[in-house]
């Protein structure tokens, strides 16, 4: 049957796109099915790819790259006048990078043999996929079905987004010019990364958050730090605070906040930043007896399986943090295991990244975490002050830290405030899943001048040997 496959995704986001590929690769018959369209074309690739992860790190670079003309030539002996901006082209340049990749997983998907289908598609019982198209609802029938929807931004109920004073962090991407002043609600990576876009382009930002504590999820000694610099760098941030109303008056919205006291802000536009919502309803028949729970998350197993057993949900979909590398390695792990493989992962040492500037990045244990469960643990830090190639490069903000444990020796966290911070955690990820110990690590050797060299001289100074620190400890 021409309609019938092994494997049936539905999604093509990093968790979809990802695990048909890896299922064609593992000689399974598959298709993608997705709902979005762009130019009457499947449009590949989900949020990461079109309005989220690449798009936002396209105006990041540019936005990083206007602020450090207008304001860090200087030091390098370059002089300059009269820098603008062109908004237009801008994003032009953005949505190249997006059209660039969205391309590329077509490709891939005809050089896998991964076939695709546009429309939304429902599941009727446990092997039938019916999908809704323009012109035909075509049935498919698979042995496997895997769910890969994605998620959407959260929309309060009281403002929804009109995409012109209230916006999703879909609308934040596409200003067609630089706000006066914006509000920002939530002081999350997507809150801290689109506030430092248009900060640097010359908005004025106030970043409001209901949590007292700033980026709860990350080190202390990195969240207390990094507050200090994006206040320092003009983001206005104010936490614990509650907003109490938002009204559009005269093209101007007044945000009225609460904070031990009542506040007003007259704002251009308000970027909401709350979380995201997995995209888990009507995407089945009820009667199969597949669970949601209160979040709307599909409940799965260890390995994305639901209580139907050829039925697989994956990424922003289910538990866990709504990253696209988690997303893509569980579309990996679930094409494995239906290809007969045993394969698991890992959720223990999830990286983190927030690509402010400067970055911020964590994967495994923090040292109150640690603690927490009663590890006794030996911490070491290293400043990037201290680092040759931070220094060159004019990037010496942040430090970067490890947390062993005390007894066995392993590295069991590390966290980096700085220049590629998402590179150097990484190094210590590949470390922790390898089992290298804090003492393995440390010898070995590292190239000078690199900001890795970091990682290596905060691994030694966990144990009082850093080279070009003044140690805590004496051996």
């Amino acid at each position: 049957m021409a309609n019938h496959y092994d494997v049936a995704i539905i999604g093509s986001g990093p968790a979809g796109y990802v695990s048909a590929i890896r299922c064609a690769q593992l000689g399974l018959k598959t298709i993608c099915i997705e709902e979005v369209a762009n130019q009457n074309k499947v449009a590949l690739g989900g949020t990461c790819l079109n309005v989220g992860c690449v798009p936002s790190k396209a105006l990041l670079e540019s936005s990083l790259i206007f602020s450090n003309t207008n304001h860090k030539l200087k030091d390098h002996g370059i002089e300059v006048s009269e820098v603008s901006l062109d908004v237009n082209a801008m994003h032009l340049r953005k949505d190249k990078i997006v059209s660039s990749l969205t391309k590329g997983v077509s490709g891939l998907f005809k050089l896998n043999k991964v076939d695709t289908v546009q429309g939304k598609a429902y599941i009727s019982d446990p092997h039938t996929i019916k999908v809704s198209t323009e012109g035909s609802d075509p049935n498919i029938r698979a042995e496997n079905i895997i769910l890969a929807t994605g998620s959407r931004p959260i929309e309060l109920s009281d403002y929804p987004f009109d995409e012109e004073f209230l916006f999703s962090s879909n609308g934040a991407l596409k200003f067609s010019e630089v706000p006066n002043r914006i509000a920002v609600i939530g002081a999350g990576a997507i809150g801290l990364e689109l506030g430092s876009v248009w900060a640097r382009l010359g908005s004025e930002i106030t970043i409001y958050e209901a949590l007292t504590d700033f980026l709860p999820n990350a080190d202390d000694s990195i969240s207390k730090e990094a507050l200090k610099i994006f206040q320092q760098q003009g983001l206005n941030i104010e936490l614990g605070t509650e907003i109490e109303s938002l009204e559009v008056i005269d093209n101007q919205v007044e945000v009225k906040v609460s904070n031990d006291e009542i506040n007003n802000l007259q704002v251009d536009k308000v970027i909401f930043a709350i979380g995201r919502n997995p995209i888990s309803k009507g995407l089945f028949d009820p009667a199969l007896g597949i669970q949601i729970d209160d979040k709307e998350f599909v409940v799965v197993d260890e390995h994305c399986q639901t209580q139907v057993s050829n039925i697989y949900a994956i990424g922003d979909l289910v538990r866990g943090p709504m990253l696209a590398h988690k997303a893509s390695e569980e579309g990996i792990m679930v094409a494995e295991r239906i290809a007969g493989r045993n394969y698991s992962l890992n959720y223990k040492n999830i990286p983190f990244v927030i690509y402010t500037h400067p970055e911020i990045a964590w994967a495994g244990y923090s040292e109150k975490s640690a603690l927490e469960e009663g590890i006794q643990v030996e911490v070491g830090t290293f400043p990037f002050q201290a680092n040759a190639r931070a220094l060159t490069s004019n990037e010496s903000t942040g430090f970067v830290k490890v947390v062993v444990n005390q007894e066995d020796d392993s590295i069991i966290g590390v966290h980096a405030l700085g220049p590629s911070a998402a590179d150097v955690v990484q190094q210590g990820l590949i470390a922790m899943e390898s089992n290298v110990t804090a003492k393995e690590l440390g010898s070995v050797m590292f190239s000078h001048p690199t900001v890795s060299e970091a990682l290596h001289e905060a691994v030694l100074s966990a144990k009082g040997n850093a080279i070009h620190l003044n140690n805590r400890k004496k051996k």
